[in-house]
C-alpha cells in the first residue's frame, strides 16, 4: 500500500470517561505540534485500526484516532444504552477538550462522514475542514436501497440475507435482526455481515476490500442496527437543513462511482449544495477506503489540506 503514509504506532494511548458507564479508547500519533486531524471510523459499530493513521503525513498531522461508544476497544462492548447521535457529538467534544485541540481537521467515510457532519453543524467554530468517503446522510431512502434496492445487483447474498424473515423490506429486516441479535445469536450477526461484506466487495479485489471485523461480529452488529433501526437518532433532512451552519468550511467528498453501499448521488447532492466543498469521483472506486485508487485519492485530500491550514488564522 504504497500510497499510504508509512506505518506508525501511536506515541500516547488512553482511556476516556465519557459517563453512563461508557469508557472510550483513543490514540494519539504524528506530529506532537501537528495541524489536529480526527479519524471517524464508520458502521455504526466499527473501528479504528492502524491502517486509519496512514492516511495522514505525520509530520504534519498530529492524528487522533478512538472508537465510539460501544466499538472496539471501547468498553462495554456491544453497549447501546446512553448511544445516541448527540452523545457522539458530545464525546467528540469532550475529546477535542481532553486533547487540547482548538480546532482539528474532520475524517470521516460512510457513518464517519454523517457524524463529521453532525458534529461540524454542532461545533463549526472547532473544525478546520472536512475530508468525508462514501457520504451517508442517515436517510430512509438510503437505507432502504442497502437493504431491499440491492436485491437487484446481489441476488444470491440477498435470497441467503432475507431467508426466514417474515418481511424482507428495510423495517421488517432490521426488526429480525435486531431481535435475533438482542438472543445473543452469532448466527444472525454473521449473517448480517455477510451480506455486508457481499456488498462491500463488489467491485473491489479481494485484498482491497474493507470487510467487517470478525473480530466481535455481535457487539458490532448490535450497535449497528441500534442505530439503524432509530434512523440514526437524526430528524429526516437534518443534515442538510442544517448545512449552512458549515457552509463557509472546506471540505473534499471523495466518492467511488462503484459505490454501492452510498451511491455517488448523494455526494453529489451535498456538494451541489454547499459552496466550498469539492467533489472528487474516482472512477474505479466501491465504497472501500482500501481501493488503490481511492486510499491515494483519501491522501492526496489530506495533503492538499496541509496548504489550507496552513494559511488559516
Amino acid at each position: 500500500m504504497e500510497d499510504l503514509y508509512p506505518p506508525i504506532e501511536p506515541e500516547h494511548t488512553g482511556w476516556l470517561e465519557v459517563g453512563d458507564g461508557h469508557r472510550l479508547y483513543f490514540e494519539i500519533c504524528g506530529s506532537p505540534r501537528g495541524a489536529p486531524a480526527l479519524f471517524l471510523h464508520g458502521g455504526p459499530g466499527s473501528s479504528s485500526n492502524a491502517s486509519h493513521r496512514r492516511f495522514f503525513d505525520p509530520a504534519f498531522y498530529r492524528i487522533v484516532l478512538f472508537d465510539q461508544r460501544g466499538c472496539g476497544r471501547s468498553t462495554p462492548a456491544g453497549e447501546t444504552r446512553a448511544n445516541t447521535t448527540a452523545h457522539l457529538i458530545e464525546d467528540i467534544e469532550r475529546l477535542r477538550r481532553h486533547t487540547d485541540v482548538e480546532r482539528w481537521l474532520l475524517f470521516g467515510g460512510s457513518w464517519g462522514s454523517t457524524l463529521a457532519l453532525a458534529y461540524a453543524q454542532a461545533y463549526p467554530q472547532h473544525v478546520a475542514g472536512l475530508v468525508l468517503r462514501g457520504v451517508f446522510l442517515a436517510s430512509g431512502a438510503e437505507v432502504a436501497w442497502y437493504l431491499e434496492g440491492l436485491k437487484r445487483f446481489l441476488p444470491e447474498a440477498w435470497d441467503t440475507f432475507t431467508q426466514g424473515v417474515p418481511q424482507p423490506d428495510s423495517a421488517g429486516l432490521i426488526a429480525h435482526y435486531a431481535a435475533c441479535v438482542e438472543r445473543g445469536e452469532p448466527a444472525a450477526a454473521q449473517r448480517w455481515s455477510a451480506y455486508e461484506s457481499a456488498v462491500m466487495a463488489v467491485g473491489e479485489a479481494a485484498s482491497n476490500a474493507s470487510a467487517p471485523s470478525a473480530a466481535a461480529p455481535l457487539a458490532r452488529v448490535r450497535v449497528q442496527l441500534h442505530y439503524l433501526s432509530r434512523e440514526s437518532f437524526l430528524a429526516p433532512g437534518t443534515l442538510m437543513a442544517h448545512l449552512p451552519r458549515i457552509a463557509h468550511l472546506p471540505a473534499t467528498l471523495v466518492q467511488g462511482r462503484r459505490d454501492l453501499v452510498c451511491p455517488p448521488g448523494t455526494a453529489y447532492t451535498l456538494a451541489q449544495a454547499w459552496p466550498a466543498a469539492r467533489l472528487s469521483m474516482v472512477e474505479e472506486a466501491g465504497h472501500s477506503a482500501m481501493h488503490p485508487a481511492l486510499r491515494a485519492a483519501l491522501v492526496r485530500a489530506t495533503d492538499e489540506f496541509k496548504t489550507v491550514l496552513r494559511q488559516q488564522p
